[in-house]
């Protein structure tokens, strides 16, 4: 059976992470629960998350809210219709137009049928998203988390999740990622939950500022 986290489970989750975990309790006894942060299983989620690599959230919600406003929704086809010039116009690099409009390409062939995901295991929804170009597992990753909710992913490919995994467990800056993999296992079957927690910590406390950026 899928599981997925809701409104009216994802609390008592995080609470039972926080019994077994005194560093993730710290995190809720501090700064509350993280928001109940979700998205669409549609192909603007998609394009979203495309428009977030690598860049700010800002950056990649100011490029979305231009294609909002040049196409004036984003659907598959309408983004096919924009120009190399005007996607630039709206703030989306070459390569992630070529992304962008390969996702669109693969939907209207239908390839790749987001209806189909809500019945499918992460590791089937994973197989179909990363065999498109520019989609990787971090993209994966956000898409499995917020759009389809499941409970049990922990995005390795983020710096924000890394670094606040690093700090909350006093990790040495050396650890590789295969061991903090390891450490994610102990929050197993909730690591998404794991994660909110740790993204939380990471937009709520104190931090030198530093230099951002997520894989595909």
């Amino acid at each position: 059976m899928i599981q997925q986290y809701t409104p009216t489970n994802y609390k008592s989750i995080c609470d039972e992470l926080a019994a077994t975990d005194a560093d993730l309790k710290q995190i809720i006894d501090t700064y509350g629960y993280p928001p109940f942060w979700s998205r669409t299983n549609t192909f603007e989620s998609l394009v979203h998350i495309i428009l977030e690599q690598q860049v700010s959230l800002a950056s990649a919600l100011s490029a979305l809210n231009k294609l909002r406003e040049r196409a004036q929704e984003i659907t598959p086809a309408r983004i096919l219709l924009l120009t190399d010039e005007e996607m630039r116009a709206c703030y989306v690099s070459r390569q992630k137009n070529s992304y962008i409009k390969y996702l669109a390409e693969a939907l209207l062939s239908g390839q790749l049928n987001l209806d189909d995901f809500p019945s499918m295991t992460d590791d089937e929804v994973r197989t179909k998203l990363t065999a498109l170009k520019g989609i990787g597992n971090w993209t994966a990753d956000v898409h499995l988390m917020f759009a389809l909710q499941r409970v049990d992913i922990f995005p390795i490919g983020d710096l924000a999740a890394v670094n606040a995994l690093k700090r909350v467990k006093r990790l040495p800056a050396e650890i590789t990622r295969e061991q903090m993999l390891e450490i994610t296992k102990q929050w197993a079957p909730y690591r998404t939950l794991a994660a909110m927690l740790l993204w939380h910590f990471y937009l709520s406390s104190p931090r030198p500022p530093k230099g951002g950026g997520r894989q595909s």
